[in-house]
């Protein structure tokens, strides 16, 4: 979103403040987007809150089985790329 004239909104009685639309859109925050809010000496920063809790590596390691033969850091990097290069022809209708 290029630099524009300040925009300004009013903090209702409630502490609500609406963000103006084109910050909404520019950000891609539809309504119900949680924001987690930091004060900054600059003034008060918004961002999105994830919408998955923290997960450790201890959590989730192992969760998938795989009962074939073990693959190469190469052959999975291979895979990756060409399941992209499918996804990224189809999406943007390249040959």
């Amino acid at each position: 979103m290029p630099r524009s004239p300040s925009l300004t909104t009013t903090v209702s009685t409630k502490g609500q403040v609406i963000l103006p639309k084109a910050v909404r859109d520019h950000r891609r925050w539809p309504p119900g987007t949680r924001l987690i809010v930091k004060e900054t000496p600059e003034g008060v920063l918004l961002t999105p809150a994830s919408p998955f809790p923290p997960t450790r590596m201890e959590d989730v390691y192992g969760m998938l089985k795989y009962d074939g033969p073990p693959v190469s850091i190469k052959d999975m990097d291979e895979a990756v790329s060409a399941h992209f290069r499918r996804n990224y022809d189809r999406e943007y209708d390249r040959d």
